[in-house]
């Protein structure tokens, strides 16, 4: 897997723009894979080699006519008017990536730099500034991403509702004055928009009948006038995107929007300025700058409403950011100091006051309190906090107050790898919507043909005046024709959904995992840690007897075993040595130490061989357990494991282990079985241990006594007849997670970030697992919800603009309904798919 590079694209409009900007980045040299995002405006491009510069990707997106968001910081530097080291300085920082441009003024001892945001931090602009032997007047503030966003939606939603504004009073005066005209005009027998409006016109004669006393000609120049401000303001955007398009050799929504527009006020203008030339052919002077703007005020109106529902997809994501505190208090030289929370360093330690938030993670090292880890685990308990117990940034204190130790900040935090991890989601795009990508890059010049087409069978074959029906079905063929729903199907779904699932405590790796999801039908489960609690405890230690009938005391089995234990990090080691500092026994030192997969581990301590291994590798060594062998019997029975402590070839003591079943396997598993899933175990334990535990939950097919290296070849077996997911701890499970169609992985605490799963639950709870496979199919159902009335709305509506009506009703579809169509149909995509932020599990 390549490097990863997330831009920010600016001037897309619709799936066709999405599309080329696609293709023109996965053209450039030392991409792997480009995929563009029209719902979340972003690119994620995979990188073949990492001497790609983000440069080169930006004037790529620039080829095609589209541009990618930028932001500019300025900092001073000290003594930079007296330095001879200018275009060092300038070229340490336009090396780091992200960086578009970089300028030291001398004069004003500053330097101004235009980056990519999210790409370079302001640390990173600190750290090139002084290897460069300069020293920063300040600190560079860290750009806050939810201000920033936050302030370009509220910019956005300014313009476009001013444009809306003025576009809807020009429509309404059009509309008003165009009564008159529409009156004795063609235009009320056949256009539809016309007929609408029709009895409005005696209310006119009688509220305003100065308004019928003008002459036709000098109506029609007030039309002029007021429509030319709306083309010039409101409507310039599109033209403007238009033009780029034409000349980069690409077509979009602009481009239907403008052409469309373009040609019913280019009618209109010439039936003004030259109504000779319509009335010498025995035709009447008519126009339409009332359909221009209402085409252009509804468009506007859409994207206004589309705008605002967009902002709403990305909430989740959003409101996991506004977790991160402002700033830490930390202890430094003996003093406590409040510092931004960028700043806090790992090994800092870091006070946190009743009801503050807790700013990285770590480890607390004094005091107590209760800490709310909701958005974290979904649990709205607190969870008391002791010396020695995890924190993790973003939850909030209760009452108590407590000194930790950071252990991970910045990208390493568990809130920040969450965010990464939703960012990367919601930036994919999911197989299902292929198709859609295929129609929205050919779209708009089918549509263009299709226009023309309509045009000319009108003029040509069509009834008198045989150039206003053709003008008016192509104009109306345009404008309602656009692949904005097509581009927003999929991804906007994708948006609340993953987003939603991150408030479930459900993180969804990608869009790919979300689709196939939906399609398993067999669940395999690990043991260990997934459907037990993955912290096993020493319940017995048992001395081998010796010659002298004497049986080894087992404090001795306990230090020798913990001695090995120490090095390894499997669960079983870890209650070997919680059991050991329980007892308080010395660990003795260990050397040569080896993890023997799946079967257990050994060292040297002192003089002897110890070895702590299974009773399976036993017997394949031959390794005879004398009279613990029936001690191990009884407890395997019980549903725990066995192990020997073995010292020079010879058995001296048995650890029995137990593991606890989660409270939350049993529902899960019950609740799986209803809704029809195969279900298997899959442990390295023995048959009667692992089959006792599958009984326990009731999971009947059970597969025991695999390695964990084996554990892929099982999920490889099944795939051959099933789609598979599997749920593991992520310890030993990876080479299986990743064979599964779909893999879980129980991250608990801090531990988020498991790079071989799909799925990655939060917290321990399986019943994450059912709300994850819910979710899924909600999701892939709102997706073909959406598709379906994209696809439907252009295959009707098309017809319908191009003159389907007419045989049967005697009237075509007005431009100006058109207009108002093509906005709804955008923003009914994007309001179904906000019905997924209301997703809850069912019980």
């Amino acid at each position: 897997m390549g490097s990863r590079v997330t831009l920010p694209i600016e001037g897309m409009t619709c799936g066709a723009c999405a599309i080329t900007v696609q293709n023109r980045l996965s053209e450039a040299d030392g991409v792997r894979e480009a995929t563009v995002n029209y719902a979340t405006a972003r690119a994620t491009i995979t990188l073949d080699r990492d001497d790609v510069q983000v440069a080169d990707l930006v004037r790529a997106v620039r080829e095609v006519g589209y541009d990618c968001g930028k932001a500019t910081v300025e900092f001073a530097i000290q003594g930079l008017h007296y330095a001879t080291g200018m275009s060092r300085l300038e070229g340490a920082i336009l090396a780091l990536q992200g960086v578009l441009s970089a300028t030291a003024n001398p004069a004003t001892e500053t330097v101004r730099v235009e980056y990519v945001p999210g790409l370079v931090t302001g640390r990173q602009f600190e750290d090139a500034v002084r290897r460069c032997g300069f020293d920063l007047a300040e600190p560079i503030p860290e750009e806050d991403p939810v201000e920033r966003e936050r302030v370009r939606r509220r910019a956005e939603t300014r313009v476009l509702t001013w444009k809306f504004v003025v576009a809807a009073l020009a429509s309404l005066v059009t509309g008003v004055g165009s009564m008159p005209l529409m009156a004795t005009s063609m235009k009320q027998e056949m256009d539809l928009f016309a007929r609408i409006l029709a009895p409005l016109d005696g209310v006119l004669r009688n509220a305003i009948p100065a308004l019928y006393e003008f002459s036709p000609q000098n109506l029609r120049l007030i039309l002029l006038g007021v429509t030319v401000p709306v083309l010039l303001w409101s409507g310039w955007q599109f033209f403007r995107a238009a033009w780029s398009g034409f000349k980069h050799r690409t077509a979009d929504m602009n481009t239907l929007i403008a052409v469309g527009t373009g040609a019913a006020f280019l009618y209109s203008a010439v039936a003004t300025a030259f109504p000779s030339t319509f009335t010498g052919a025995g035709l009447q002077a008519d126009v339409y700058f009332e359909s221009v703007n209402f085409i252009i005020a509804f468009i506007l109106l859409g994207r206004l409403l589309e705008s605002r529902a967009k902002s709403r997809t990305s909430e989740a994501i959003r409101s996991l950011l506004g977790l991160r505190p402002k700033t830490a208090l930390v202890q430094r030289g003996g003093t406590e100091q409040e510092v931004p929370f960028e700043e806090v360093t790992v090994g800092d330690r870091v006070i946190v006051k009743p009801g503050e938030t807790i700013a990285v993670d770590g480890v607390v090292v004094e005091g107590e309190s209760t800490v709310n880890e909701a958005m974290l685990t979904g649990e709205p308990m607190p969870v008391t906090k002791n010396p020695g117990d995890e924190v993790v940034g973003g939850t909030i204190n209760g009452t108590g107050a407590f000194v930790f130790e950071a252990k991970a900040v910045g990208k390493d935090t568990a809130l920040a790898q969450i965010v990464r991890l939703v960012e990367e989601a919601q930036g994919g795009k999911a197989p299902v919507q292929a198709l859609a990508d295929r129609v929205a890059g050919v779209f708009v010049p089918v549509v263009i043909a299709v226009a023309i087409a309509s045009f000319v069978i009108w003029f040509v074959a069509g009834p008198e005046p045989g150039l206003l029906f053709g003008t008016v079905a192509l104009v109306t063929v345009l404008v309602i024709a656009c692949p904005c729903a097509l581009g927003l199907a999929t991804p906007t779904a994708i948006m609340v959904g993953t987003g939603r699932g991150a408030q479930l405590g459900v993180l969804i790796r990608g869009a790919e995992a979300l689709e196939r999801l939906q399609d398993v039908d067999t669940i395999v489960f690990d043991k260990t840690g997934t459907i037990t609690e993955g912290r096993p405890v020493v319940t017995h230690v048992l001395g081998a007897k010796r010659a002298d009938g004497s049986k080894v005391a087992p404090p001795q089995i306990l230090s020798l075993a913990a001695a090995v234990e120490s090095r390894s990090e499997h669960p079983i080691a870890q209650a070997i040595i919680e059991e050991a500092h329980a007892k308080r026994l010395e660990i003795p030192a260990v050397e040569r130490f080896v993890a023997m997969e799946g079967r257990g581990a050994r060292g040297i301590v002192g003089k002897y061989l110890v070895e702590v291994i299974s009773f399976r590798h036993a017997k394949e060594r031959s390794i005879d357990p004398g009279g613990l062998g029936k001690d191990a019997d009884k407890h395997v029975l019980g549903g725990k494991t066995p192990v020997l402590v073995v010292v020079n070839d010879t058995v001296q003591g048995l650890v029995i282990i137990a593991d606890a079943v989660k409270p939350s396997a049993k529902p899960a598993i019950a609740r799986l079985r209803e809704l029809g899933y195969d279900l298997y175990l899959l442990s390295g334990d023995s048959k009667v241990s692992a089959g006792l535990i599958g009984k326990e939950v009731g999971i009947d097919q059970v597969v025991a006594e695999v390695a964990p290296a084996d554990k892929a070849d099982e999920i490889r077996r099944l795939r051959n007849r099933h789609t598979v997911a599997m749920v593991g701890d992520g310890i030993n499970d990876a080479p299986a997670l990743a064979e599964a169609d779909v893999g879980f992985a129980i991250g608990t605490g801090t531990d988020v970030a498991i790079e071989a799963s799909d799925i990655t639950l939060i917290r321990g709870d399986l019943g994450a697992v059912v709300t994850a496979i819910q979710l899924s199919k909600r999701t892939m159902r709102t997706i073909k919800t959406n598709l379906f009335f994209a696809f439907i709305y252009n295959t009707l509506g098309i017809p319908i603009a191009a003159g389907l009506l007419y045989p049967v009703a005697h009237v075509m579809l007005s431009p100006a309904i058109a207009g108002l169509a093509m906005a709804m149909s955008s923003l009914s995509v994007v309001l179904n798919s906000l019905r997924l932020r209301r997703f809850a599990p069912a019980a």
